[in-house]
């Protein structure tokens, strides 16, 4: 059976979330349909229609809509499930919700529950290698970019990618999807943030601007917002990133093997990225009808607001480049973008920056990859990437290796000239 909480509106109440689990408890099992005041009493009515003899699934959706209105909620259910629940031995309880800080804080850390749940599942986005089963039969007929462009975007959200027409070409479904004012694309945003934070939304979507163009720590955060850099601000970005929309790169510093002193925030979520840097600045044209072009390539520096995109993807997606980088079985650790600002110093390359688009580092290696998306792509890249590898410094015994993600038209001489250690094209990485 499964029971969903309300989503949270102006006047909502406890009664109110009370009254809708009752309601569709009865609907599901034909138990007594009367009002409750409390969870425990609930929960005792759940207990009621459970069979002792067949297996039963109890799923609670958006478990923190359901008890955002009672601060002893978790200690009901605790109750119920020790005094009640649990001998029934044919029965499996799965909590979940978009608010994942909440069962966080109040179930998963909560000491009363401790030895009481058997596992903690993060639903995370489909590996690229999955995703293009969403195009069927057409993506064996389909250039990689087409599926590649698309998910640069979306990302592997399945909800996103169902609304893919696989008749349509890449830019007809971005377009159909995120600049149009009935597209699934244009409005998901705000509903999601409505619905997952509520009055509290203002702030997380203020912070998630400031990583648009690139992470930051939280000092830089703060700064760029003018706000006290204290606990409060972090604890916001841990919530961002229990919630999916950003990632804490917790990297190694290469030049001494260790890890690195400061931690920076990513904005990882493909959709959410690409809707706050090139969708919600022309909302206001997209709303009234007038954001009109002929072909997406012709907005300016399209091919540029896709690179950016697909290498978020890439780096997302890093478990796809184990195989190909021949990692199986060894220990990674670390894989973040690394970045280090240009100062100047005595060193004679102190004075020039070095920005590492995926840095994956183990105990012996450090694999510069870069990941690129042109239309043509020549020996000019060989070049960038050494004078990365030559201005990296690292501890000596450490062995610099290379590896390409690309999309776009490889010159045969990359290939042919041996530079890169891994070469992986898009093709690759979904499995064409």
């Amino acid at each position: 059976m499964e029971i969903d909480g309300l989503l949270p509106r102006e006047g909502m109440t406890n009664q109110v979330q009370l009254d809708n689990f009752i309601e569709k408890l009865a609907a599901q099992t034909g138990v007594d349909g009367t009002k409750v005041s409390s969870w425990f009493e609930a929960f005792m009515r759940l207990d009621k229609a459970i069979s002792w003899d067949d297996w039963t699934v109890v799923l609670l959706d958006e478990v923190s809509w359901m008890g955002r209105y009672d601060p002893d909620f978790p200690a009901r259910l605790k109750s119920a499930w020790d005094m009640m629940l649990k001998h029934h031995d044919r029965l499996v309880v799965v909590i979940c919700g978009s608010v994942s800080t909440w069962i966080k804080k109040n179930i998963l850390e909560n000491t009363g529950f401790a030895g009481r749940f058997s596992r903690d599942l993060v639903v995370r986005e489909l590996p690229l290698s999955q995703c293009k089963a969403f195009w069927g039969d057409a993506a064996e007929r389909l250039s990689p970019s087409e599926i590649i462009d698309v998910l640069s975007v979306t990302g592997g959200i399945p909800r996103y990618l169902e609304e893919v027409n696989p008749r349509l070409s890449a830019n007809e479904n971005i377009k159909r999807m995120c600049f149009e004012r009935d597209g699934v694309l244009f409005g998901d945003f705000k509903a999601i943030f409505s619905q997952v934070f509520g009055e509290e939304s203002v702030l997380k979507q203020k912070i998630l601007r400031t990583l648009i163009d690139g992470p930051r720590t939280c000092i830089e955060v703060a700064e760029a917002l003018d706000v006290e850099r204290g606990g409060s601000l972090s604890e916001t970005l841990e919530i961002l990133v229990d919630a999916g929309f950003v990632t804490k790169d917790e990297g190694y510093n290469p030049e001494t093997g260790k890890k690195a002193r400061t931690v920076k925030y990513r904005l990882s979520d493909n959709y959410t990225r690409f809707y706050l840097k090139y969708v919600l600045p022309h909302e206001t044209e997209i709303l009234s009808g007038t954001y009109l072009f002929d072909t997406l390539e012709s907005l300016p520096g399209w091919d540029s607001i896709l690179g950016l995109q697909f290498e978020n993807l890439v780096v997302n997606n890093f478990r796809e480049l184990v195989k190909p980088l021949h990692l199986e079985g060894v220990p990674v650790l670390s894989a973040v973008p690394y970045e280090k600002r240009a100062s100047k110093g005595r060193r004679k390359d102190d004075g020039k920056g070095l920005q590492i688009d995926l840095l994956v580092q183990t105990r012996k290696s450090a694999y510069v990859v870069e990941v690129k998306r042109k239309r043509h792509i020549g020996e000019a890249i060989e070049e960038d990437v050494a004078q990365k590898v030559s201005r990296l410094r690292h501890p000596r015994g450490m062995s610099i290796r290379t590896a390409l993600v690309y999309e776009g038209e490889l010159a045969p001489v990359v290939r042919g000239n041996g530079y890169f250690d891994a070469i992986i094209s898009a093709a690759d990485l979904l499995g064409l």
